[in-house]
């Protein structure tokens, strides 16, 4: 089987690190949880990074600090899993779901004028597969009407817009660590951000709302959350990120040979703005008129060759139809035409190419 991807991580890179961890007994909270943080915010030039248990809890945790609840409004990508919209709903607040571009898949800045409301209070912008591509534009948007803009970056570690990193734009930041990610530790997430008091604000709630000592215990001063990561996952982290901008580098070039080996046939690849740095977590491509998907993608699994849909329409699932009854066009569409190839050190592009094109012409 030709998986869909691969971690970018050895046992060998660990082993050393997680002995000594064995040996001393710090399983948490430990100096790889502390030093992976501070790694984190100098790579994407931020004051601060905070760890969480996935994107979705940083998300969450992110919607509580900006105070949103029942009445509430968040505009939100409506190209994503269902995560970026599931922590709205779960604060009691309405999920408004902005089409995305058919190009790039993110948001686009016309809709998300349309649906900004009295009782917005965020919006959530998805790099769609790691493109932060128009973020800059959204941002501008936020701020003109006050409104914070929360990046949902699950995908995005090592990309760019505008020579700034993923991370150092938005005025939160979500990032996950989940396997199918270019940097995982399993699970887990971070937060970034710039502002002292919402890092503050983050110090207390991620570690059940304890700041300091009282006696001899923790002195709990606010309701909080075990949300997280522990020093195992803290040590595969910071291998990884020493070398992601080699590895967000590789994929590029991956790109290209499929882009060589497709296109050709019909196969647009998801467009990326002239000053982004796209981390091609995911390496998505719209199908061929005519072609059915998932058809598709079913031959080419019988074959050996692992592929799968881009992500889904959030406004087109069955909760959230049945909620709300506003489905995205532009979203629908991308779910049903958009296929995901594998990319990773050493995949075969000629043999995935060759299997696609053998499939569609058949």
């Amino acid at each position: 089987m030709i998986r869909l991807i691969r971690p970018y991580i050895t046992f060998d890179e660990v082993e050393a690190d997680f002995r000594q961890m064995f040996a001393d007994g710090m399983f948490t909270r430990g100096q790889h949880v502390e030093g992976f943080r501070k790694e984190i915010a100098a790579y994407c030039g931020v004051s601060y990074a905070h760890l969480a248990t996935s994107a979705t809890t940083a998300l969450s945790v992110c919607l509580k600090l900006l105070g949103v609840g029942r009445g509430d409004e968040v505009v939100v990508s409506d190209f994503s899993f269902p995560a970026t919209a599931n922590v709205v709903e779960d604060l009691g607040a309405r999920p408004v779901f902005a089409d995305v571009s058919l190009e790039t898949y993110n948001m686009l800045p016309a809709t998300l004028e349309a649906r900004i409301t009295e009782r917005t209070k965020a919006v959530i912008f998805v790099d769609a597969f790691g493109n932060p591509t128009g973020l800059h534009d959204i941002l501008a948007i936020c701020h003109a009407h006050g409104i914070p803009l929360i990046e949902d970056a699950a995908c995005a570690i090592g990309s760019s817009e505008r020579g700034v990193k993923v991370g150092g734009i938005a005025d939160l930041t979500c990032f996950s660590f989940h396997p199918r990610k270019l940097l995982t530790t399993g699970e887990g997430g971070a937060i970034t951000t710039r502002c002292d008091d919402w890092s503050a604000w983050f110090d207390i709630k991620l570690n059940h709302g304890a700041r300091g000592m009282l006696g001899y215990g923790l002195n709990f001063v606010e309701q909080g959350y075990n949300y997280r990561l522990s020093e195992p996952q803290a040590i595969m982290g910071r291998v990884q990120l020493r070398k992601l901008d080699a590895i967000v580098a590789e994929r590029n070039e991956i790109r290209k040979a499929y882009i060589e080996g497709l296109s050709g046939a019909g196969f647009v690849p998801q467009a990326r703005g002239s000053d982004v740095v796209h981390n091609v977590q995911s390496l998505v491509f719209r199908v061929p008129s005519g072609v059915d998907r998932d058809a598709l993608i079913g031959r080419l699994r019988e074959q050996g060759v692992e592929t799968t849909i881009g992500t889904y329409s959030l406004s087109g699932t069955t909760y959230y139809r049945r909620c709300y009854d506003n489905v995205q066009p532009n979203a629908v569409r991308l779910q049903h035409e958009t296929l995901t190839v594998p990319c990773y050190t050493g995949v075969d592009v000629e043999t995935v190419c060759t299997a696609i094109l053998t499939n569609i012409s058949g």
